[in-house]
């Protein structure tokens, strides 16, 4: 057997040898499926099988045989194993004997060596003319391999034109973006200056009046001032009259059906009898005086502007984590020491020491103040009502104020540097134009501004830290604004 493979004239060199080579390998090559044979049989023609090609192609209730190579009629099936040729099979395949005909340079079929010619449109892949002839291929339908790859190549070659322009309207809608997220920013820019100047007016005009009217009232008489106070003490009580009024019908809208109509035509008839009383008179020295120092036409602008702005904010008990505890008026709140057994019901805070506004807003302007004193570590701002309350939230969902290791202000990710530390904070809301902005109150500064576009419902957020027991405490809103909050 090693003689066949020497090189020289004798042998044709060593195209003589890949031939012998190539004489070999049909010699122990299965005519069913094509590969070297696996348990070789002999049937009574002579010709050689794989055991398992056979039988599947013979079936196994065949009346007659034939033989698959010769079509010679088989009398009996009878199968003899051929363990001489097993062995050959065995020998050829530990000789690694070079196949193929494949063109250099191009890749050939990884079993049998052979170039791949054709092209199998079912497998969608490259096959050789061996493979062709082998049952898993005859009833497939194939195409030479060029002809493949030039309809192809036309197909690929329409596709471009589409992804083409798929691709310039692409570019064109990123450069009007651009354009567009540059306008926007030039516009929010020259807005956050605007509000911040409104402010810082509104501010410097109230800070103005305040001291205009302490001297008014220092230089008046003792007489008229305990007028004054009375006027202020009777004023008083019927507030504390009305509050207890109001906590006792927010109260029965929360009793049961039976236990609200109990008494209520009662209740309404004293809210309806409810009349303010108005101050006594002053003297018209005292009348001059005041109209002196706040003209009609300003005192009225300024009750109308934060009419429309402060809201009377208070805390949703039901949001609230079981770790913190709330004022009896939910005006403010504070990281307990105990873990509460309070109902888990889907509103409340299981992760994080939260707790929200009770009321959420979908449109309009709205500010409030949160006194945080000397804490070290609290959040604050505004959430939306569909952030996630059992665990870990969306960022995307806030838009919040950070104190961190009692020096540390942020607005995540940026880190805002403070030059006086806010005792008290305001907060803005403006729906319609996105913007959520935060201000130091106590040296009436603006100290930042988000931009972006909200929807649904948007709710107070409030989260008090764990490192100092002091509460946030909601700051009341004046007078004029109470129970007049925007559209």
């Amino acid at each position: 057997m090693a003689g066949f493979f020497l090189s020289g004239p004798g042998c044709g060199g060593v195209m003589a040898a890949s031939h012998l080579a190539r004489s070999f390998q049909e010699e122990v090559t299965c005519p069913i499926c094509l590969e070297y044979f696996t348990d070789p049989v002999s049937i009574e023609c002579g010709h050689n099988f794989c055991q398992a090609c056979l039988s599947q192609c013979w079936g196994e209730s065949e009346p007659n045989f034939s033989c698959p190579q010769c079509r010679e009629t088989i009398t009996q099936r009878h199968l003899r194993p051929n363990y001489q040729l097993g062995n050959l099979v065995e020998l050829v395949k530990c000789l690694r004997l070079p196949m193929g005909p494949a063109l250099e340079g191009q890749p050939g079929c990884e079993k049998h060596q052979e170039a791949l010619k054709l092209f199998c449109r079912e497998d969608q892949a490259p096959i050789c003319v061996i493979y062709r002839e082998s049952w898993a291929h005859q009833a497939h339908k194939v195409l030479p391999i060029e002809e493949a790859a030039q309809e192809y190549k036309e197909k690929l070659q329409g596709a471009l034109g589409p992804l083409r322009k798929q691709l310039e309207e692409a570019q064109a809608l990123t450069s009007k973006s651009s354009d567009l997220f540059s306008f926007l920013q030039r516009k929010v820019q020259a807005k956050r200056e605007t509000i911040a100047a409104e402010f810082n007016n509104l501010h410097t005009l109230l800070r103005e009046e305040e001291q205009l009217l302490l001297q008014r009232l220092a230089e008046e008489e003792r007489e008229t001032l305990q007028r004054l106070q009375e006027n202020v003490s009777k004023l008083s009580q019927q507030s504390a009259s009305l509050q207890q009024l109001i906590s006792e019908i927010e109260g029965k809208c929360q009793q049961p059906v039976t236990e609200l109509l109990k008494d209520a035509k009662s209740t309404l008839s004293r809210s309806e009898n409810m009349k303010l009383q108005g101050p006594e008179a002053i003297s018209a020295d005292l009348q001059r005086g005041f109209a002196g120092v706040f003209p009609k036409e300003q005192s009225v602008s300024l009750q109308q502007l934060i009419a429309e702005m402060e809201v009377d904010v208070k805390l949703d008990p039901d949001t609230a984590h079981p770790n913190l505890v709330l004022s009896e008026d939910r005006k403010s709140v504070r990281l307990g020491d105990t873990h509460q057994d309070l109902p888990d019901n889907p509103e409340r805070f299981e992760k994080y020491p939260i707790v929200l506004g009770a009321e959420g807003f979908v449109g309009g302007r709205r500010y409030w103040e949160v006194e945080v004193g000397d804490k070290t570590k609290w959040d604050l701002g505004v959430c939306r009502e569909s952030t996630s309350r059992k665990g870990e939230f969306t960022h995307k969902d806030y838009w919040r104020l950070t104190l961190r290791n009692g020096n540390q202000y942020s607005v995540s990710p940026t880190t805002l540097p403070m030059s006086t530390r806010p005792s008290r904070v305001g907060v803005f809301l403006d729906y319609e134009a996105g913007e959520v902005s935060f201000y130091n109150v106590t040296d009436r500064s603006h100290l930042f501004t988000f931009i972006d576009t909200f929807s649904g419902t948007l709710r107070p957020y409030f989260y008090p830290g764990g490192t100092n027991a002091a509460p946030l405490t909601i700051c009341p809103v004046p007078a004029q604004a109470r129970g007049n909050p925007c559209p």
